[in-house]
């Protein structure tokens, strides 16, 4: 961050259905495990119960106690397998993404990734896009111990930049997402991208909901901040 510059001095996104639309891709290998295990589950309310949460967790809300830890890690590594397979022809940046890394960098502003991913996904989707060095930091579900909405996976991405989570803005598309990036303390964008907008502004805290990152710059962002 440039001194004097005002926040944010850091814009931190959430990868799917932040910068690649992976959740349809998502849903569907959620709906083929639970289909092969003969596991009973509401089609409507599936995007919200497997869009945000890691893979252990969820496991354990479909499955129970049927499952052991080993088993829940195995079937972890088979979904994202068959993720990665499905998802790599359409690999491409959500509209406004490279735009808005680019203009950061422009402007001296830190640029993180803290995706609830495991990291082979989170390093498939990044180097498909041509955007790893884009990224000062990069936070995994494989180096936290809490999935969202605990703050932990934001709090340690501003450790990793050696920032305050007060001067931070979270792109989120998530209920946990958003969850977890204001109990951290940091300002968060919603992007309408997987689930309304209306929604967004009803049931979440987000400081600014949009319907693309094509909507948004780094002046807006600064604008969340105007109160400090």
């Amino acid at each position: 961050m440039i001194p004097n510059q005002p926040p944010p001095a850091a814009v931190i996104f959430d990868m799917d259905g932040v910068l690649v639309d992976t959740n349809p891709f998502h849903v569907q290998k959620w709906e083929a495990l639970l289909r092969e295990y003969g596991i009973a589950f509401d089609r409507e309310a599936l995007p919200q119960q497997v869009l945000g949460p890691a893979n252990d967790p969820t496991l354990r809300h479909f499955f129970g106690d049927r499952l052991t830890a080993d088993d829940r890690l195995r079937l972890g590594e088979e979904l994202e397998a068959s993720f990665r397979r499905a998802f790599a022809p359409h690999a491409r940046a959500l509209p406004g993404v490279e735009r808005l890394i680019a203009a950061c960098h422009e402007e001296g502003v830190s640029v993180a990734l803290a995706s609830a991913a495991m990291s082979k996904n989170v390093f498939f989707i990044v180097d498909a896009l041509n955007l790893r060095a884009r990224f000062h930091a990069i936070l995994t579900a494989d180096e936290i111990s809490q999935s969202k909405p605990d703050p932990e996976i934001f709090t340690k991405t501003a450790q990793k930049l050696g920032l305050s989570p007060s001067v931070c803005v979270v792109i989120e598309d998530s209920f946990v997402g958003i969850e977890a990036a204001k109990r951290a303390g940091m300002k968060c964008a919603a992007v309408a991208s997987t689930f309304p907008a209306p929604e967004l502004r009803a049931r979440t805290q987000a400081d600014l909901v949009i319907q693309s990152l094509e909507e948004l710059d780094l002046e807006r962002l600064q604008g969340l901040f105007s109160l400090l």
